[in-house]
């Protein structure tokens, strides 16, 4: 389609005129005509896609500008999560020192406590023992003590006997000698 057939007649003939006079004189001149034709003709054209793919492409673009605004409200998101996690993760840590400083509190009380235990229990056998040594000392003491009188009895008996020279039973000799460690005025005098 020839635009010029469309234009009237006379406008066409100025134009070419003024063409033919650009081209003659060597310069650069500036066509106002070609310039608002060439406009129309764009606005045209952009009308047409638009009425063609116009609702498509703004579909598109608003389902991509949504996605995009998802993508950051998902980034936002995801950073205030990260922080979050952070500030959990620093308050599980400081929980688990607490509890692993309690933990260690405990045990060196439990053993101090079983420290303290194990010596008080060394020392309730210890004194058991001295107690049942000393009573085994006195107990051995005592059957030495009682040994030893009678050793002592029947030495004196045979040395009374060979002064006596009287012959004594056993159980005689036993009674003088029981009589003799009775007597605390004999025993005294020796």
């Amino acid at each position: 389609m020839n635009l010029f057939s469309i234009a009237a007649p006379s406008v066409a003939g100025g134009l070419l005129n003024a063409a033919e006079g650009a081209a003659s004189e060597g310069g650069l001149e500036i066509n106002f005509f070609w310039i608002l034709v060439a406009s129309a003709n764009f606005l045209v054209f952009a009308v047409i896609l638009y009425l063609a793919f116009g609702k498509q492409v703004s579909g598109m673009l608003a389902a991509r500008r949504e996605r995009i605004e998802q993508g950051l409200r998902d980034a936002e998101q995801a950073r205030r999560d990260r922080e979050s996690a952070e500030q959990e993760r620093l308050a599980a840590l400081a929980e688990a020192r607490r509890e692993a400083n309690d933990i260690l509190a405990r045990a060196q009380k439990v053993a101090q406590e079983t420290r303290d235990a194990d010596i008080a229990a060394t020392r309730d056998e210890l004194s058991r023992m001295r107690e049942r040594a000393t009573e085994e000392i006195t107990a051995e003491k005592q059957r030495a003590l009682a040994e030893l009188r009678g050793e002592v009895a029947d030495l004196a008996l045979q040395a009374a006997s060979r002064l006596v020279s009287e012959t004594m039973t056993d159980q005689r000799q036993r009674r003088l000698v029981e009589e003799f460690l009775a007597d605390p005025s004999t025993s005294s005098k020796n």
